[in-house]
């Protein structure tokens, strides 16, 4: 693993792999990557424009396909639409930080876009992945609490604490998913991934004193940020429940490597009140 970059990709010909938010950042170097190893790649965001624009640079086979994760309505329209069985689903997309906003479904936006619409996602098509999910969270988990209030309605809101939470609930998702395909005998693997800090257009966009102060320092390329995705998504000998990030000091920046996460993440009770509370938010229930 040490020293792992995207030339030790694998080959995927003959793969079906899913990328969400790949209209830039993370989630269109990582169609590129995939789709150049081979795999045939779904490119999935809101916006189709801008979906059309990166499918149309990437040298391989692509398709694109609106998804709005903020909108459950758009969530089951794009499994039903979806034919192909895939191989691999990487739950990138995300908001980071932003104003207090709410999606279609009246949900706070992180915990939206982040969390429960992944996890409406995955609960739609998990009979029809193959291998692996790769669910996306962030160093900053570690600033998160799974709150009673889930949804900021009886508390400041507070931007970075609502991402914070967000990304912890991505790490309780990947890990219980994976404790229960375990339990049901399904071969396919759930791994968690997180790309340090990384010079993609959320933290660019972010200029204000406490974004720098969490940033820690310069930021990484994109091009190693996402290492660890494509790591979790590829690399032979992956077991699940895992989490990918990168090797260098408090996991901000590297290669890919193993990597602990927080012990709130790891808490099998909140893990099961949230898988609880995301079935009953989203209307959407797994086997």
């Amino acid at each position: 693993m040490a020293g792992w970059t995207a030339a030790d990709i694998p080959d995927q010909r003959g793969r079906t792999v899913i990328v969400t938010g790949a209209t830039s950042g993370l989630g269109a170097l990582a169609a590129r990557e995939l789709a150049q190893a081979g795999a045939k790649v779904f490119l999935a965001s809101r916006d189709l424009g801008k979906l059309r624009a990166v499918a149309g640079s990437i040298a391989g086979e692509t398709e694109v396909r609106e998804l709005d994760l903020g909108s459950l309505e758009s969530v089951h329209a794009f499994a039903d639409a979806l034919e192909d069985p895939v191989d691999v689903l990487i739950n990138n997309a995300g908001v980071m930080a932003v104003p207090e906003g709410r999606t279609t479904d009246g949900f706070e936006l992180h915990l939206g876009t982040n969390h429960l619409g992944p996890f409406a996602l995955t609960g739609l098509l998990h009979s029809r992945i193959r291998e692996r999910i790769v669910t996306v969270s962030s160093g900053l988990h570690v600033l998160g609490r799974i709150s009673d209030d889930l949804n900021w309605e009886r508390r400041r809101y507070q931007r970075w604490l609502a991402y914070a939470q967000s990304k912890l609930a991505n790490l309780l998702f990947a890990y219980e998913l994976q404790r229960r395909l375990t339990a049901a005998g399904q071969p396919t693997i759930s791994v968690a991934a997180h790309p340090g800090v990384s010079a993609t257009e959320g933290q660019r966009r972010d200029t204000s004193f406490q974004g720098k102060i969490l940033a820690g320092g310069p930021a990484q390329s994109p091009e190693m940020g996402v290492l660890p995705l494509l790591y979790a998504a590829t690399a032979p000998g992956v077991t699940g429940g895992v989490c990918v990030g990168p090797d260098g000091l408090l996991q901000r920046r590297g290669h890919p490597t193993l990597v602990a996460s927080s012990r709130r993440s790891r808490d099998l009770a909140t893990a099961a009140r949230l898988w609880d509370r995301s079935e009953v938010l989203t209307g959407v229930r797994y086997p």
